[in-house]
């Protein structure tokens, strides 16, 4: 690979017509490298395999920005193993233009050699931070490394704090009011800036941890009263007592302002399904054959029952936390502070951000509240799959029709086609979204003797099952507002299989003390055609009491419901 570190640039700004100028605002091309942007339209209608993309399609009237903050690296590519093969071009969206790194220096690229593109949207490796970036926006505050840092930050001026309450530590005395403010505003004001200091640090010490406390240190240096205590930043502490309560936090706040709104979003929904068809008549299916008929909102109420359940047991998990040093014993504490009722300030401590104190933990918190929550989550996911598969089902039956868009395609080639797109989107999503629950529950909880590292880098992906499962539950929102009830074609269902019947039917003869009525019935049914007037003749010549014949007499498929209609009201 051929690369470079671009300079710090405020803008580059590239026109939408040739000649790209070799030098824009500083910008200089790499030893080996020429720089064009030509009209692709007009100039390069084929690219061969020597001349390759920078960066991505600009608009003309835009800038291209470079923060000043980070480096871009650009390194060169082949599209094809044969230097001779030519590409075709796709049409360029809004006339853009496309800045083209070519080689000068006579050679080919390697096959597999790549470009880096600064990240977004469309140079994005995971669809959560591209393609479905917009829905997931809401996480980002919260399980990006700036959410990390953030929270991270928040534990340390907190603990600073808290020491400077214990009367035994007398070389921090307590904080003025402003001093607190001040410390405080560290965490509620904290920035991308900040963030970026912090990394800086990180690059220096190679430890994300530790990088807060330098960050703060510094931060704090001019301050007349924080300065005299900056060495009891990170007091007594190992990255695990500041990570786990950083980490607890981050699901507790995702927990409560994201997820279950969107969860709560789902019950809703399913629920008013519930209410406006709890009187339309279905016919059940079981083992995909025609069975005893249901109404179609009381089908809806039990995915609601059954999502409501699962709801309450993921906010039954407590989330916990430690604040218990090296491995969990307080170690460096009582030496340091012998007199000071360590595991009393630590449950206090923990306690104070809304958290479980684990009095009994190692190095780490041992994440079995985590596994705990995600198999919860899980389980609503797999509940609410179960439910995009069945209205999938009941569409292709004709049970629902879709509302179309306008605009939208439902197949490149069949004009016709409105398929359930959404709910297929939400299904996969959420396999997606259990396949990495499912490994944080089982991994997490496994660390060797008092920690091994394992769980550091797992733990960095916290975010991304709650970001799957929110990608779904979008999905199935947007296909149950779609959704429109065809009563005609689910009473045609209902009125050409009589047959159900038979189960009303041999349950009175049960009663009555009809001799096999099962037998008599399944004769009377199994592999042929079962109509209305059958079952009436049936029926007249039965052994029963009149009134009996009279009840079985006024059933039809569409009215033979039990309380389907109750159930369905009620949830």
């Amino acid at each position: 690979m051929v690369g470079f570190s671009a300079p710090s640039l405020s803008s580059i700004t590239l026109p939408s017509s040739p000649p790209f100028p070799p030098q824009a605002r500083g910008f200089n091309p790499p030893s080996g490298f020429s720089v064009t942007s030509p009209s692709l339209s007009t100039h390069f209608p084929l690219i061969p395999s020597h001349l390759q993309l920078f960066g991505s399609a600009i608009h003309s009237s835009r800038s291209f920005q470079v923060a000043c903050a980070r480096q871009t690296h650009i390194s060169y590519s082949s599209f094809a193993s044969n230097a001779s093969e030519a590409h075709p071009i796709a049409s360029h969206a809004d006339n853009a233009s496309l800045g083209l790194l070519e080689r000068n220096d006579g050679s080919d690229g390697a096959p597999g050699e790549h470009f880096e593109f600064e990240l977004s949207e469309l140079t994005a490796i995971s669809p959560l931070d591209g393609r479905y970036a917009s829905k997931v926006k809401k996480l980002r505050a919260i399980f990006s490394e700036f959410g990390l840092i953030r929270y991270r930050v928040l534990v340390e001026v907190q603990w600073l704090v808290k020491l400077s309450n214990i009367i035994q530590i007398k070389e921090v005395p307590n904080f003025s009011e402003e001093s607190k403010v001040l410390l405080l505003e560290a965490f509620s004001k904290f920035s991308l800036e900040d963030a970026l200091s912090v990394k800086r640090f990180e690059g220096i010490t190679n430890h994300d941890v530790k990088a807060v406390e330098y960050f703060l240190k510094e931060k704090f240096a001019s301050h007349p009263e924080i300065s005299k205590v900056l060495e009891f930043i990170h007091f007594a502490c190992t990255s695990e007592d500041i990570n786990n309560l950083a980490h607890g936090l981050m699901l507790q706040t995702s927990r409560q302002s994201v997820l279950f709104p969107a969860i709560d979003s789902i019950i809703s929904a399913i629920r008013s399904l519930a209410h406006r068809n709890a009187e339309v008549p279905m016919l059940s299916r079981t083992h995909g054959q025609p069975a005893s008929p249901t109404t179609l909102g009381k089908e809806m109420a039990v995915f609601c029952h059954r999502l409501q359940q699962q709801r309450q047991k993921i906010a039954d998990v407590k989330i916990k936390g430690k604040m218990a040093g090296a491995v969990g014993n307080y170690n460096a504490h009582y030496v340091a502070y012998p007199d000071v009722k360590w595991e009393c300030v630590a449950q206090e401590f923990v306690t104070s951000f809304g958290i479980d104190f684990n009095p009994y933990t190692t190095q780490i918190e041992p994440h079995d509240y985590i596994s705990e929550l995600f198999d919860a989550i899980s389980r609503f996911n797999n509940i609410l799959l179960d439910f995009d598969r069945d209205i999938w089902g009941y569409i292709s039956l004709g049970y629902f029709r879709q509302k179309t868009v306008a605009g939208e395609v439902g197949s490149s080639t069949m004009p016709h086609k409105v398929n359930p797109i959404d709910f297929e989107n939400s299904e996969g999503n959420l396999g997606l979204a259990n396949a990495l629950l499912h490994h944080l529950s089982s991994k997490l909880p496994l660390s060797r003797w008092q920690r091994d590292l394992t769980d550091s880098t797992v733990l960095r992906n916290l975010g991304a099952g709650i970001g799957y499962s929110l990608v779904a539950y979008d999905s199935t929102l947007k296909g149950i507002k779609k959704l429109q009830v065809n009563e005609t074609r689910i009473r045609e269902d209902l009125l050409t299989t009589w047959e159900v019947l038979a189960e009303p039917i041999q349950t009175v003869m049960r009663r009555y003390g009809v001799e096999e009525p099962y037998e008599k019935l399944k004769e009377f049914t199994r592999g042929r055609a079962v109509t209305k007037e059958s079952i009436q003749q049936l029926i007249e010549v039965l052994d029963l009491p009149e009134e009996a014949k009279e009840c079985l007499r006024s059933l039809s498929p569409d009215t033979y419901l039990g309380n389907a209609t109750v159930l369905a009201l009620n949830v």
